[in-house]
């Protein structure tokens, strides 16, 4: 995720953590080395206590039986293993024909499934491990402790199974997608104001030209800015240094294209830790970017208007999933343009998103493509018309005008409609009044 190059500890650590929510492979294996571990403390306490020991709450059986047992389960969990991994791929793709291929990552950061795959390949290796502490001798007694585990493991991952199957399920429709994608999308935006200790905010334009000398830091490396760490991009430079990003989170760089322009010219060290402070990866994240869970939700919305799916029920509740995300991203404040540190470093970030792209981003292509679908234009303009009053409730009125120009544009669009009814355009357009209840879903 980080890339091949070198970056900051701080850029490493959550890029490690946003790979082990995206691996189907690393949080199954920690629960199967958890099984492992298990079975060779469990037939420890059976060797210690001897076989022939009673011990309370546990199952007493011959050897004979115990193996015909263990080898069943093991074989049943290994079979297993394949029915669950082949629902599983065959999820990822009902989710990007139906949805996007940008939606896929949702599903395979799902914990629950991480669980039962997990779940079902430990229980398969503590039987076969405790397999070998089994007498040879048909009557000899069973090991309790390993052959009772055996039996609650089994039943617990049965019962994952389960319940793994009915999440699945649930997991498939639109609404449950959307819902995760707006709740990560939120949790991001929540985050985007928050400044290191110790730094202020200045004016950008104090620091908007570079002079002739500066120093260019290009990118080693094509992908997508993932993210930055903005304390360390200061820490890198000497006192009185001034950073300029010239690119921004979320977006696409090219190898050798400017990634920083810094001035006075920095040395060959500093210039190596400058271009570690930025993270890029092969795939874009969400890690600091929540212009990309936009993008996915207006993507699966735009797939559910195309002439292909024509489904403007699904564009209906993406529609209002987006609303919900951008109540939250336009209360919060963006981060500063520029930043100064204690020992006057600056950090100038003039290409950062501002609200009123924000919210072109999340509404421009479904305006743009919902107008042969009246329900879905309505709840366009029903959301619009509910962040208006949002905003103006939470002192934001200078969006306002961003979001009653998306309306204007919408209502223009809709007019030109040579099919469009009168009766259905009059409907449309008493949704922008302010006497007209947004929140009104009847039609």
């Amino acid at each position: 995720m980080a890339g091949r190059g070198g970056v900051s500890w701080r850029l490493r650590l959550a890029a490690l953590r946003y790979r082990f929510e995206e691996s189907l492979f690393l949080y199954p294996a920690i629960i199967m080395l958890g099984g492992i571990v298990l079975a060779i403390i469990a037939t420890s306490v059976d060797h210690a206590l001897g076989y022939d020991t009673h011990v309370p709450f546990t199952l007493e059986m011959s050897s004979n039986a115990a193996t015909w047992l263990l080898a069943t389960v093991a074989g049943a969990m290994i079979t297993t293993v394949g029915v669950v991994f082949s629902l599983t791929v065959v999820s990822l793709q009902l989710a990007s024909s139906q949805f996007s291929p940008r939606v896929m990552r949702s599903f395979i950061r799902d914990r629950l499934s991480q669980r039962v795959i997990g779940l079902l390949v430990a229980t398969f290796f503590y039987c076969v491990l405790a397999l070998h502490s089994v007498s040879g001798e048909t009557t000899a007694p069973a090991p309790k402790v390993s052959l009772t585990l055996a039996v609650v493991l089994t039943l617990i991952t049965v019962i994952g199974i389960i319940v793994h199957l009915d999440h699945l399920a649930h997991g498939l429709q639109v609404g449950n997608v959307a819902r995760v994608i707006a709740d990560e999308g939120e949790k991001v935006a929540a985050a985007l104001d928050e400044v290191p200790s110790g730094m202020r905010e200045v004016d950008p334009r104090d620091f908007h030209d570079a002079p002739d000398d500066a120093a260019v830091i290009p990118a080693t490396r094509s992908g997508w800015i993932s993210q930055v760490d903005i304390r360390q991009l200061l820490a890198a430079a000497s006192p009185d240094t001034t950073v300029r990003m010239d690119t921004r989170v979320g977006a696409y760089i090219h190898a050798g294209e400017p990634l920083l322009t810094v001035w006075p010219r920095p040395s060959a060290a500093s210039r190596k830790s400058l271009a570690e402070s930025i993270g890029v990866s092969d795939m874009r994240t969400t890690l600091q970017d929540v212009d990309f869970s936009i993008w996915q939700l207006v993507d699966i919305g735009l797939r559910a208007l195309s002439p292909a799916v024509n489904d403007p029920t699904t564009a209906v509740e993406v529609t209002l999933r987006l609303g919900s995300l951008m109540r939250t991203l336009l209360i919060t404040p963006l981060p500063p343009p520029a930043l100064q540190d204690g020992s006057r470093r600056v950090l100038v970030q003039p290409w950062n998103l501002s609200h009123e792209e924000y919210i072109a981003h999340a509404f421009d292509q479904l305006r743009q493509t919902c107008l042969d679908q009246p329900d879905v234009a309505a709840t366009m303009l029903r959301g619009l018309r509910m962040l208006i009053t949002h905003l103006r409730d939470q002192g934001h009125p200078d969006l306002v005008p961003a979001l009653q120009r998306q309306m204007q544009l919408l209502l223009d669009g809709l007019e030109a409609q040579k099919d469009m009814h009168p009766e259905d355009l009059r409907h449309l357009r008493s949704l922008c009044s302010d006497h007209t209840d947004p929140a009104d879903h009847s039609r």
